[in-house]
């Protein structure tokens, strides 16, 4: 069994990081090409039917270019750090019924020397999609705590104090006050070069959909 991807991907962001310029990536674009964005692509076509075991309306699109895979180019417009680059590989698999971006429930990918995880949620969601979640929590008590019991570790940010026209004693108040609904399970970097990765990431986004299937619920998507 080949790997998914080699030392060359994590190799190449360590040199950007290094050299985050325009004349630096374009003198060594093929290489990126080849050791970074084709290993990507092939990963998610690899990705899409396994995934489709777990939940069969989430996206594994291997286009170059509005797919799976986000962009490597920062948008610097408004930002005072104007590094062209991202210096982490980021890969999004969200559902079909969901807005087309990364705040749309979903797995996610990050690949980064000595940074890498999978995730799987619900990112910064608009006051909509953020009170149906708030809604269900407080209708489905037992579907939640269920989600709980799973011990996924619940990470993002949250208000200090509960959101308007929800109890503040209600059991699950602290997760009433969360404004990301995000879990995150970390790589070595050993773990992404394995031949088994592909394995692993599927194992590990199996392990996080009793999170993405209440979000998904919660939204009045289909699982």
């Amino acid at each position: 069994m080949r790997p998914s991807f080699s030392a060359d991907l994590f190799r190449f962001l360590t040199e950007l990081r290094a050299n985050n310029n325009r004349e630096w990536f374009l003198a060594h674009r093929d290489r990126y090409d080849t050791d970074v964005r084709d290993p990507c692509l092939t990963f998610i076509s690899e990705v899409g039917p396994r995934l489709r075991a777990i939940g069969r309306h989430f996206v594994a699109d291997p286009r170059p270019s509005g797919g799976s895979l986000f962009r490597i180019y920062r948008d610097v417009r408004f930002s005072k750090d104007k590094r062209p680059y991202k210096t982490n590989i980021g890969v999004h698999f969200p559902h079909r019924g969901g807005t087309k971006d990364a705040h749309a429930p979903g797995f996610y990918l990050h690949l980064e020397p000595g940074g890498s995880f999978a995730g799987a949620g619900l990112w910064h969601p608009d006051a909509a999609a953020l009170g149906q979640v708030r809604d269900a929590i407080v209708a489905r008590p037992h579907a939640w705590k269920a989600v709980l019991a799973s011990k996924l570790p619940l990470e993002g940010d949250a208000l200090r104090r509960p959101p308007r026209g929800y109890p503040p004693d209600h059991p699950f108040a602290d997760d009433l006050k969360r404004k990301d609904f995000i879990t995150t399970v970390p790589f070595t970097n050993a773990q992404v070069l394995s031949p088994r990765f592909l394995s692993v990431f599927i194992k590990t986004c199996r392990s996080m959909s009793p999170l993405l299937r209440f979000l998904t619920t919660a939204l009045g998507l289909p699982w």
